[in-house]
């Protein structure tokens, strides 16, 4: 499946972007729950859900209203307070992520360092609602196992008074935060595109296009903005198949001459749970003749922070090499269940399909099924495989 996220119409901020993700069935009620009890440490806010209609488009409007907003805070002690939150890991660091983007953006306009900064606007309760609202829903629809491209960002136009005095649209955080993706002035006087949102859209985006590639629209999403236009204020996320679909992946590489054949064997299933696509071990002679082997391990952008920390964790090395946003061509994908009776006894074997051009190139049963069934009857495995066709 591939997801577009379009703001070709009228911008992104946080809330459209959740609007959106419930739109196509994240839970309104989790994320409530969640934005709210996330946002309660840097200030109390509430959090509704309705349908509205933005000239005849029918959209789901997330509305942030904060009641309390603290002190402002610098960087670190804000990235500290996020780290604590009672949420799963995955969403923690990609929250941590978008936040750091801000920053950096915030620091380089104001040339400060990251310890410098002070969060204002996007540090207050209603910004952490809208991040952790977006992360958690993002995650909640299992968009992270699926492609994400960007279309270009209407940014409006204008100027916006904010809490470094008025600006022009786009603010220049915004203009930092959107750096190498496609812009468009207008098509009102008004900001379109937050910092928030931008940042959001950044991170979650594993490739920005000009145009929507050929695909077949399956499922559409419309996230409502809070302000009336000429134009329908909305953001739209298509879910979509295409025909042949196009994969953004980190390539991720170390060095290794210390670890036993045990503990890469053991890095290697750990890798594999935590989500990575591919780990392949090579043997490989380095500096001063010495033996040892080349980690490659091929995961999803989203991914990319989880995997550092493990193989930083297992291994040690001091040193990891990410070779970013590459792409390969990947058949369309579906699994297919079919149940066979071998022995007396009924098993399950899960058959991955591929598909290019809507032809069938493959069908193979997955390994661990047959494994399964070879050691609970005491048949050869390629007898298993012989008789599961």
């Amino acid at each position: 499946m591939t997801i577009i996220i379009d703001p070709q119409s009228s911008g992104i901020a946080g809330n459209m972007l959740i609007g959106a993700f419930v739109d196509l069935g994240a839970d309104a009620d989790k994320l409530k729950e969640v934005m709210e009890k996330s946002a309660y440490e840097f200030g109390k806010v509430e959090v509704t859900f309705s349908k509205v209609a933005k000239h005849g488009i029918s959209s789901t409007l997330c509305h942030v209203e904060m009641l309390e907003n603290k002190h402002p805070i610098n960087y670190n002690d804000f990235i500290s307070k996020i780290r604590k939150l009672d949420l799963d890991e995955k969403v923690i660091n990609t929250s941590v992520s978008i936040f750091e983007r801000i920053a950096k953006a915030e620091s380089k306009v104001h040339g400060k360092n990251l310890n410098e900064v002070h969060f204002h606007e996007v540090g207050a309760s209603d910004a952490v609602a809208d991040v952790i609202g977006s992360v958690y829903a993002y995650y909640s629809l299992g968009y992270d196992l699926h492609e994400i491209i960007g279309l270009p960002i209407a940014v409006g136009g204008g100027r916006v008074k904010t809490a470094h005095g008025t600006i022009p649209v786009p603010a220049p955080a915004v203009v930092e935060i959107l750096n190498d993706a496609y812009m468009i002035g207008g098509p009102v006087d008004s900001e379109l595109a937050t910092p928030t949102g931008s940042a959001i859209y950044m991170e979650l985006c594993g490739e920005i296009k000009e145009f929507i590639p050929q695909i077949k629209a399956k499922k559409v999403g419309y996230g409502a903005g809070r302000k009336d236009f000429d134009h329908p204020n909305v953001l739209r996320i298509i879910e979509a198949t295409d025909m042949s679909e196009s994969d953004s992946i980190d390539v991720i590489e170390t060095n290794l001459d210390h670890l036993t054949g045990e503990e890469i064997g053991y890095l290697f299933d750990v890798l594999l749970d935590a989500g990575a696509s591919d780990v392949s071990i090579t043997p490989i002679i380095m500096k001063k003749n010495r033996q040892g082997s080349l980690l490659k391990v091929i995961s999803r952008k989203s991914n990319r922070e989880n995997m550092l920390n493990i193989i930083f964790k297992e291994t040690g090395s001091l040193g990891i090499r990410i070779a970013p946003n590459m792409h390969r061509g990947i058949a369309r994908r579906e699994f297919e269940t079919k149940s066979y009776e071998i022995n007396g006894k009924t098993y399950d074997v899960t058959f991955k399909i591929g598909y290019v051009n809507g032809e069938v190139i493959s069908k193979r049963p997955e390994y661990e099924d047959l494994k399964t069934i070879a050691q609970d009857t005491g048949l050869a495995l390629r007898k298993v495989k012989e008789i599961i066709k």
